[in-house]
């Protein structure tokens, strides 16, 4: 039979002593709900770091690369001109490395692509509030940028050239319109999902204007606006490689993607392999140094973040 606890007052206890009690009771629940609130800031341990971060991308790197060689080695793929070893791709990249080009090529595009980013923030970001925040404006032109946004970045490459030539201002005018619409609507999205009590606290509290805008609006809507950032990143660099590839021009330098039409246009597959690995590298570290850290961050001044 179960058996129940009572918890009896003990005899000759005062009201004093039940209001000590409930009073202790308080605090011992304030207390609990004091530790659930607080962000956990405790440094992860570098061992646990390796083993769950690095030790996980870099056993399937090697993976892949087993399986790649095991394709060459067994005559499985025995084309050198459609699958190169990796040994091949390897050489590729120490005879660029060794004629100085390697970082060339890295650093013209991952220039141009941060310097669009940077030009389309400034631009999606007031755009993205404004259709957020004014009805008309959103029934006019919030449709347009959904459609701009699920239009292929490559389109804009032959009109850009025969409006502003074959120099840098079509590359950047080819990534403002691959990034100000994901940005934009990023944005939006964020702002949509922001609860109508903060907004309301805040004009209660005398915020209107820019002041609510800065102070409630867009603290609100970061995790969104983050995510379109993300987003915006990568139509960027993605509408850049599209330019690069087709515009050429001595003027324009040599970027990853017209590494990667060189190599095409050489029937070179280990300079196609190296450009393709390049362009995926920098996207993969801009991710992890940049966007990785400031989520984590956003989310873990929300308390959405629990380390295990």
């Amino acid at each position: 039979m179960a058996s129940t606890e009572t918890t009896t007052v003990t005899e000759g206890a005062g009201p004093a002593a039940v209001k000590d009690g409930g009073r202790h009771d308080m605090s011992g629940l304030e207390a609990g709900l004091d530790a659930l609130e607080t962000v956990q800031t405790t440094r992860i341990p570098l061992r646990q770091t390796l083993v769950q971060k690095v030790l996980p991308p870099l056993t399937a790197v090697l993976l892949v690369l087993v399986v790649w060689q095991g394709l060459v080695s067994f005559k499985i793929v025995d084309d050198p001109s459609k699958l190169p070893s990796p040994s091949a791709v390897w050489d590729e990249v120490s005879d660029a490395w060794l004629q100085g080009t390697l970082l060339d090529y890295i650093w013209t595009s991952v220039s141009r692509g941060l310097l669009g980013f940077l030009l389309a923030l400034a631009i999606g970001t007031p755009l993205g509030l404004v259709v957020a925040r004014v009805r008309f404006i959103r029934s006019a032109i919030g449709p347009i940028l959904s459609g701009l946004q699920s239009l292929p970045s490559v389109a804009w490459v032959p009109p850009a050239v025969i409006w502003l030539g074959l120099d840098n201002k079509m590359m950047y005018a080819v990534i403002l319109l691959g990034a100000v619409p994901s940005i934009a609507n990023g944005l939006v999205s964020g702002v949509d999902q922001v609860p109508p009590l903060f907004l309301r606290a805040g004009r209660t509290l005398g915020a209107t204007g820019l002041r609510h805008t800065w102070h409630i609006v867009l603290p609100a809507a970061l995790p969104g606006y983050l995510a379109g950032l993300k987003q915006g990143w990568a139509f960027s660099w993605r509408s850049l490689m599209a330019a690069e590839i087709i515009a050429s021009s001595p003027d324009l330098g040599i970027g990853l993607g017209q590494l990667l039409e060189n190599g095409r246009n050489a029937s070179s597959m280990s300079m196609v392999f190296l450009a393709i690995f390049l362009i995926l590298i920098v996207g993969i570290a801009i991710d992890l140094l940049i966007f990785s850290p400031l989520e984590r961050r956003v989310l873990r001044s929300r308390g959405l973040l629990v380390r295990s």
